[in-house]
Formats: structure tokens, sequence, C-alpha cells
């Protein structure tokens, strides 16, 4: 089973890694991270690189397509040429498209989303509609064989929910023990909806500052 995770510079690297860290789990599974050329590739604060051993041309066909988010680095692969070309052929055989937080826009740029309900990190969601998706306030929303997640940390969600429909719900609950998978955050502000008005603005601001 072939898995590949797109790759492009300014992604974000948990949107990458966390999917990443369960799919390799699965039986059989072969994942590649792929990128236009070569070689290390910065994520969106510059202080990490992954190293993508495939171009996109050497994995046209994969079984599952992983988009991962960033900030302005998501912008500007969503107008890629060859970047959207790359999805749209991969999407016609993969069995599952995937994306995370903002790899969604990229998705939709791509013309995956159209008519779908997905998700998205709160602060794109308003892109959505651009695409012709409907945006859903869920952490992980499947649309046939098409799942986006919800921002950053949803992606490790969405893997598992992958996980289970591709291995079943025991090798799905047995990876979310290996990688010890129980969150138990320190603070209860991990949405729109249980954050305090004065976090939200901060949280705005901070948003606002790298994609602007």
């Amino acid at each position: 089973m072939d898995i590949a995770i797109l790759i492009y510079d300014g992604f974000t690297a948990l949107d990458a890694v966390g999917p990443y860290e369960i799919l390799s789990c699965l039986p059989k599974a072969k994942v590649h991270f792929v990128a236009k050329d070569v070689g290390p590739v910065r994520t969106h604060t510059k202080a990490l690189s992954l190293m993508a051993d495939f171009k996109l041309s050497d994995i046209p066909h994969p079984d599952i397509v992983v988009i991962p988010g960033g900030t302005k680095g998501t912008i500007v692969a969503s107008k890629d040429g060859g970047i959207l070309t790359w999805i749209r052929k991969a999407h016609e055989s993969s069995k599952w498209t995937t994306s995370v937080c903002t790899g969604a826009l990229i998705l939709g740029a791509a013309g995956i989303l159209q008519g779908l309900k997905a998700t998205t990190h709160w602060y794109a969601r308003d892109h959505l509609s651009q695409f012709g998706a409907e945006y859903t306030n869920e952490r992980v929303v499947r649309q046939g064989k098409v799942i986006t997640a919800a921002g950053v940390s949803a992606g490790i969600d969405m893997a598992l929910h992958l996980a289970g429909e591709i291995a079943g719900k025991e090798v799905a609950q047995m990876i979310q023990l290996l990688i010890e998978y129980d969150p138990k955050p320190p603070f209860d502000s991990g949405s729109l909806m249980k954050a305090d008005k004065s976090i939200i603005k901060l949280a705005q601001d901070a948003a606002r500052s790298e994609f602007e």
C-alpha cells in the first residue's frame, strides 16, 4: 500500500508527521514523502526540514494521498500547477485522498472538494466556499474517499480513523495504544467553542501574522 505525503516549502510539520506515525504502522504500508524536487523541504517555521525522497512523478498512483497544511506556503502551493495536476491525477486512482488543516485549501484548488462538506483550520474556514465546499465544524469529515481534518493535531485523529477503515478497529486501537495517544491537555481551549474570547483574539492575531 503506497502512501504519498506531499511536502512543500512552508508546510506544517505535525500535519505531515502526525499521520505518518500512524499510517506507517499499517500492514504492508510504504510511506513516501513526495515533493516537486528530491531533497530537504523547510517547514513554515524554517527551523525544521523533512527529506523528500521522491519527486511527484515518482509516485503517480498512490493508494493514499495526504496533503498537509501550513500558512503562506500553503497559499503558494495551492496555486502551483504541478502540485495541483499531480493531486488530480493521483485522486483519480487513489483509495483515499486526505488533507490536514489548511491542506484542504490545496485539495479545494485541485477541484477535489467541489460539492463536498469539508473541514480545515478554523482560521481558514471561510476560504472553503470559494472551492465549492461547505465548511463543517468537525474534527474529521469523510465524504466518500475524501477525508479532511481540522487544524494540525486533528491529522492524528484523521489517520487513526483511516487506519480503522483500512485495517479494522482493533488494529487502529492497537496503533493508538502504541503511540500512547490519550490526550489530556492542561487547558480546555482547543476549539473556538471552548476558548475564552481573549484567547481567541490572541490566536486570531497570531494566525493573521502567519498568513498575511
